[in-house]
């Protein structure tokens, strides 16, 4: 396919990429303020109940509510921070000897460590905000206040580590009942999968294939939620991602920035894959937008579906760049709502015939602009 114009690229600066991207930290923490939410109303209730529970009918006030309202809001401020910053570990240097450890280990390991910070923050909120207390306070509550912190660890660890098994999206629709009944919703799909893994099964054998499927998903998993998307599946040795489809075409681009940063990402380890693996791996993908049926199914093992024309021709689009070499297919319909940013071109249109539709779609392969010699010269020399 030959290079055509970049499609929806008005109010973007021509000639230079635009970053889309912030500080890691940051996007890490804007994506558990839900979290922190929940932390706060939960530990300001039990804050002020534990006042109404154990204290003394004279330490009943509002001034003292207040202050209970404070060291409980000092306590679910430092939790989610251990949370974050136990969230932060697998990606580093740590993460290997993490991930290792049985899910019941790591349970038991940030329950100790966020009992301890938990008591630790609760002493000096005491001597600040109780000086006069402090001595009784040590002999009658610092035992309660341990046993109370432990169980907090426990039930904010399990919630966190449930939300990040099943997905936040998802558990709240499932609390929620958001999908009891099928909703009809626009959404991007795109679909994912490693090139080459039945030459990489021979090559490195069944189990270490799954050690390196298991590898990039999760060196990917950044790049995928720092532009929001939703892992919607992972199937073999493919992931199946979402977005919503929306109004605005510079929010619809987050898939394309996706698919480049995973690519940036996996570049970036090559050597790191070399040595383990004695391979860098290669992936593809296909991306579609449309109406999607998303509903509740299963009993014993209950999940949320996606069903429809747009996952098939997603599908199909990923199969298509098998046929054609390239490493990102889009269809036209996605590309009309998506505002492909400076740095990216889209190939000429291509009328396919995905198997099981009646009517060809339009298709076009993405690419990065080609940097000119003299380009990068200029910019070394600057």
């Amino acid at each position: 396919m030959g290079e055509a114009s970049v499609f929806g690229t008005a109010g973007l600066r021509p000639g230079r990429r635009r970053s889309v991207t912030r500080p890691a930290i940051l996007r890490h923490v804007r994506r558990h303020l839900g979290l922190l939410a929940g932390m706060l109303v939960t530990a300001i209730a039990l804050g002020i109940a534990y006042r109404y529970l154990f204290n003394t009918l004279e330490e009943r006030t509002p001034l003292y509510y207040a202050c209970s309202a404070l060291h409980a809001t000092g306590m679910a401020v430092a939790g989610w921070t251990v949370q974050m910053a136990f969230a932060a570990l697998p990606r580093s240097r740590f993460g290997p000897a993490l991930r290792r450890l049985p899910l019941i280990a790591e349970f038991a390991l940030k329950a100790v460590a966020m009992t301890a910070v938990l008591t630790i923050v609760t002493l000096g909120l005491q001597f600040a905000l109780y000086p006069k207390t402090s001595n009784e306070w040590y002999a009658q509550d610092l035992p309660r206040i341990v046993t109370l912190a432990f169980v907090v660890s426990l039930l904010f660890g399990a919630i966190f580590e449930f939300r990040r098994l099943v997905g936040g999206r998802v558990l709240g629709s499932f609390l929620l009942g958001t999908y009891h009944r099928p909703r009809l919703e626009q959404r991007i799909v795109m679909f994912l999968d490693l090139a080459g893994s039945t030459g990489l099964a021979e090559q490195l054998g069944e189990v270490r294939l799954h050690d390196l499927i298991t590898r990039f998903f999760f060196d990917i998993d950044a790049p995928i939620a720092d532009h929001d998307g939703e892992v919607h599946a992972y199937v073999g040795d493919q992931v199946i991602v979402s977005w919503p489809l929306r109004a605005d075409a510079a929010r619809n681009a987050r898939w394309l920035h996706c698919f480049f940063a995973a690519q940036d990402r996996v570049d970036a380890l090559a050597p790191s894959y070399l040595q383990e693996f004695g391979t860098v791996p290669q992936f593809r993908a296909g991306a579609h937008a449309g109406s999607v049926v998303v509903s509740e199914c299963g009993d014993a093992r209950r999940q949320i579906a996606y069903f429809g024309d747009t996952m098939n021709v997603a599908a199909r689009l990923c199969e298509y760049c098998k046929t054609t070499g390239e490493a990102l297919v889009a269809s036209a319909e996605l590309l009309r709502n998506t505002a492909v940013p400076p740095g990216l071109a889209a190939g000429d249109a291509t009328d396919i015939l995905p198997r099981g539709r009646q009517s060809p779609i339009a298709v076009h392969a993405i690419r990065r602009e080609k940097t000119q010699p003299v380009l990068i010269a200029a910019g070394a020399a600057a």
